[in-house]
């Protein structure tokens, strides 16, 4: 029997898992980005219209198209499952945008992924500062932010918000 068990173990293919890999976006995948945000709203019980909280990715080529900036999506297959832009400021600086994950990825490395692809962008172009708005109430994401180093250092309330927002902002030197 147990000559048996060993002979199917090693006669059975080995079943591999890769984790999604990060590649560049494009306006092609704004709407699986749309959706994927949208997703995330709902997990959050936020109200959620598209033109109202998303109208960089409307406008993708607008806000993210080089040498402005840069976009990076996860899919698992066809189903884009994170994100996140990059656009370059007139002050020599940049802002990190729209970084997003299902709630089945996080906790896998992969927050920590986008954040560094955004920080390579950033040092490539010779970025010196990088900074982001997030929700209050985006917990998971804060603790990620300040493990790459962000330090929270200013507050905002969006007037008018659908969904009552305050934001933090966080920043790091690049």
């Amino acid at each position: 029997m147990r000559d048996a068990r060993f002979a199917a173990a090693i006669l059975t293919p080995a079943v591999t898992t890769s984790a999604p890999a990060v590649r560049s976006g494009s306006r092609d995948d704004a709407p699986g980005v749309v959706a994927l945000i949208g997703r995330v709203f709902a997990e959050y019980g936020f109200v959620y219209d598209p033109a109202v909280e998303v109208p960089d990715l409307l406008a993708f080529d607008a806000h993210y198209a080089p040498p402005r900036g840069a976009f990076w999506v996860i899919a698992d297959g066809e189903r884009i499952v994170g994100s996140v832009g990059v656009e370059a400021l007139a002050d020599g600086g940049a802002e990190l945008h729209r970084l997003y994950l299902d709630a089945d990825r996080r906790g896998r490395g992969l927050g920590e992924a986008l954040v560094d692809v955004v920080l390579a962008w950033c040092r490539a172009r010779g970025v010196a500062r990088l900074g982001l708005w997030s929700d209050t109430r985006f917990e998971h994401a804060h603790r990620l932010y300040e493990r790459r180093g962000f330090r929270r250092d200013g507050e905002r309330t969006l007037a008018g918000d659908l969904n009552d927002s305050r934001e933090y902002r966080f920043e790091r030197g690049v």
